[in-house]
């Protein structure tokens, strides 16, 4: 065996330790513990629940900018309070057309005068997009 043969391999002996010391020194701190790596993952796995729930636009109170999605509606030409959009799939809203007591999420009564709510109906860039049905209003 020539003399080259053990420098090469202590030489590649060197740059392995030299490497994993350098991705241990890479590594965060966090990720050497594994409860605290368990407590990351968990977080992480919460997120995308809590990014999709800030993404929507009722709130959990069916309020939209302050206005109760709910209740006596009057449509408008001029001046609305909210903008809306009728579309047939993937609607922000559910929207039940009733005569008496529009109590609950998505419920109206239309109305000519001493509306709770003044609606305007556009084609582009409208505030909410609801979808009218039969039964079942409310936040898809």
């Amino acid at each position: 065996m020539t003399v080259e043969g053990p420098l090469l391999v202590a030489r590649l002996y060197r740059a392995c330790r030299q490497e994993i010391r350098y991705n241990r020194r890479m590594m965060p701190r966090f990720a050497r513990r594994p409860l605290v790596t368990t407590l990351v993952l968990l977080a992480a796995m919460a997120f995308p629940r809590m990014a999709a729930q800030a993404g929507r636009k009722i709130g959990p109170d069916c309020t939209l900018k302050g206005h109760k999605l709910y209740g006596k509606v009057q449509v408008v030409k001029a001046f609305p309070d909210l903008k809306v959009k009728i579309v047939s799939a993937f609607p922000d809203l559910k929207v039940q057309i009733v005569d008496n007591f529009p109590d609950k999420c998505g419920q109206w009564k239309m109305v000519d005068a001493f509306p709770d709510l003044k609606i305007e109906f556009v084609e582009a860039f409208p505030d909410l997009t609801i979808k009218r049905v039969g039964a079942f209003p409310g936040v898809p």
